[in-house]
């Protein structure tokens, strides 16, 4: 298909929603949980068949459980600038989603201000941080230390980590530049990292995004004005199932080794 994409109209994007304008087909990548080898993979197989108006978002979960979550987010950012070698791209055509796992990490960046920081800590290691912690060269039984120490103590420590993140080059954007869901212009697909609140309008989800929402894909599987949702995670981790209203990317990436993306297309492309 001709046609001068240096007229296109750009991308809307702001810290919530991002929206994706004159797309043909989105690639939509499910949960990393830190395997940078399968993601490099996997670019591998995009990069092959990338075609003039297509656009990726990332479904949140970049980093955690796995044992690269900084390798991961540094083949995600040079993946970017791959694409944004191609003649005509913006930066808009790549989108990142807030995860729980990065929520999480931010989490553990502010525990000074928590009610219960041990308490809190604990959970957060539990659920898949303990790896990104390790990964930034942080111990949990530092925290555990620094939390038994107080809020004095525990903001040294997070601004230690805060400080090797900066020292990442790019891994400061990548946080900064998470959204909380993505929409192509048409109405027609709508991406999520986990799910949402079939009650609550799109600017109300706030958490449910990435914490998904227990009547969102058991009850509900749509969201009114859009044809179908994308979402990267989900509890019982089907891998990719495709059902009217709702397409699920989540094979346990940390888990079993598979990682999975799928090319929405919007209705009406061709």
């Amino acid at each position: 298909m001709a046609a001068n994409r240096a007229a296109r109209p750009g991308n809307r994007q702001t810290q919530a929603l991002a929206v994706l304008s004159g797309c043909e087909r989105v690639w939509a990548v499910g949960s990393v949980h830190g395997q940078a080898q399968l993601l490099r993979r996997l670019h591998g197989e995009i990069a092959g068949r990338w075609q003039f108006f297509d656009r990726i978002v990332y479904l949140g979960n970049i980093v955690g459980y796995g044992d690269d979550s900084l390798g991961a987010i540094a083949e995600t950012l040079d993946f970017r600038r791959r694409i944004l070698a191609v003649p005509h791209a913006i930066p808009e055509d790549i989108v990142y989603l807030r995860g729980r796992q990065e929520e999480m990490w931010q989490k553990l960046l502010q525990l000074q201000f928590a009610a219960d920081p041990a308490g809190v800590l604990e959970w957060l290691l539990g659920h898949g941080v303990c790896a990104t912690l390790e990964a930034y060269g942080g111990l949990p039984s530092e925290g555990r230390a620094e939390a038994r120490r107080g809020a004095r103590a525990l903001t040294r420590w997070t601004q230690n980590l805060r400080a090797k993140v900066n020292d990442q080059p790019g891994h400061s954007h990548f946080f900064a530049s998470l959204c909380h869901a993505a929409y192509t212009d048409d109405e027609g697909l709508l991406f999520v990292s986990a799910g949402l609140d079939p009650t609550r309008s799109l600017q109300q989800q706030g958490d449910s995004f990435w914490w998904g929402h227990p009547a969102f894909g058991e009850e509900v599987k749509q969201f009114s004005p859009f044809r179908c949702v994308v979402r990267g995670a989900s509890a019982n981790r089907p891998g990719i199932a495709a059902e009217p209203g709702l397409i699920t990317l989540d094979g346990a990436s940390a888990f079993d080794e598979i990682l999975v993306s799928h090319p929405g297309e919007p209705a009406g492309a061709t």
